[in-house]
């Protein structure tokens, strides 16, 4: 047990300091914002998965939850990012933030993505914000993937279970738009054709620097810039 605590003392702190100082440095091949292609022309974040070769071009910016379906259309150098949830529902949660995960046909992607979260590197937690097994705990739902048919019930009940004011958050493109599963005949073609929803988070899956900006973002921790 002493070697185990002195190696820990000796890794010192592994917790990234994001929000503060120097943005984080992603790897090279890090496929982030769609930079503005020829004027005229429009990329759907929330249904493009990111692929290499797909003919277009990225940038690094991991920066791109949105508060609005529309923001997502990235049509030119402007990108509106996130903005924070109404002031009377901010106020209510506080400093504090508990959310209910619901996988709804998803890969296990978006959902790995969001586990890494609560690692030391990113510490959740020390925003108040946790995720939490029972919705009737919860103050929202992040939901994850196309939402079939037979996830739709499952999902509505969920969600009414979450007392109100709630928040709802779609992470990935299958829970924005349906992502490779849109022309599907089970797909219920995007989260919001569902339920409200007020925070996007696109990717797929999406980074988890982007999930994380687009919560804090969401509870007022990371202004609008």
């Amino acid at each position: 047990m002493l070697k185990i605590l002195m190696t820990r003392f000796r890794q010192g702190c592994r917790t990234m300091p994001f929000p503060k100082g120097k943005p984080p440095v992603l790897p090279a091949r890090y496929r982030g914002r769609p930079i503005a292609a020829a004027q005229g022309d429009s990329v759907d974040l929330g249904s493009i998965t990111f692929v290499p070769d797909s003919g277009i071009r990225h940038s690094g910016d991991f920066r791109m939850a949105v508060s609005g379906r529309e923001d997502l259309i990235l049509a030119g150098d402007v990108y509106a990012l996130a903005h924070t949830v109404k002031k009377e529902i901010l106020k209510m949660f506080g400093r504090s933030l508990k959310l209910r995960q619901v996988s709804a046909g998803g890969c296990n992607a978006c959902e790995a993505d969001i586990n890494v979260l609560n690692t030391p590197v990113f510490d959740l937690s020390r925003f108040g914000i946790q995720f939490v097994a029972s919705p009737r705990h919860a103050d929202g739902i992040v939901v994850t993937g196309p939402v079939p048919r037979n996830m739709k019930d499952a999902l509505l009940r969920t969600y009414e279970a979450v007392p109100d004011p709630k928040v709802v958050i779609a992470v990935g493109a299958c829970a924005i738009s349906g992502g490779i599963f849109d022309a599907g005949p089970e797909d219920s073609r995007g989260l919001d054709t569902l339920i409200p929803v007020d925070l996007y988070i696109p990717g797929c899956p999406p980074h988890p620097l982007t999930i994380l900006d687009g919560l804090l973002r969401l509870t007022g921790r990371i202004k609008v810039v």
